[in-house]
């Protein structure tokens, strides 16, 4: 037909480049069968461009009296479920504790708190 032009070829998308990017979810908790402890899930998100290889997680479970006040907030660290390669996503779950002195009858723990640090 006169005037008109072939369709348009498909480009190949470049793959992403540049840093690892990891984003992370709220942290899911579930309760065990002591006070002082819980699981906890975490979802891991690579937007990146390169494979996170290895770091770790540090989370920061809060000890709550049976009023809901804050007590103490203790800090555990964990590894990454690494490798997480760029566009994957991981999950991961942890049963995270703290001593079981620091947590009397009538008290509970809540893991609320995560950082990551990542290479």
């Amino acid at each position: 037909m006169p005037g008109s032009s072939p369709p348009p070829t498909p480009t190949a998308t470049a793959p992403a480049t540049g840093p690892a990017v990891l984003d992370v979810s709220e942290p899911e908790r579930a309760a065990t069968d002591r006070r002082w402890c819980e699981q906890v899930t975490l979802t891991f998100h690579n937007s990146g461009g390169t494979a996170v290889r290895s770091g770790s997680v540090t989370l920061g479970t809060h000890v709550i009296g049976a009023l809901g006040i804050d007590w103490a907030t203790i800090e555990s660290t964990e590894n990454l479920p690494t490798p997480i390669a760029p566009g994957a996503r991981e999950r991961a779950t942890w049963t995270v504790c703290v001593d079981a002195w620091r947590v009397p009858l009538g008290m509970h723990v809540e893991t609320r708190d995560v950082s990551v640090r990542w290479e």
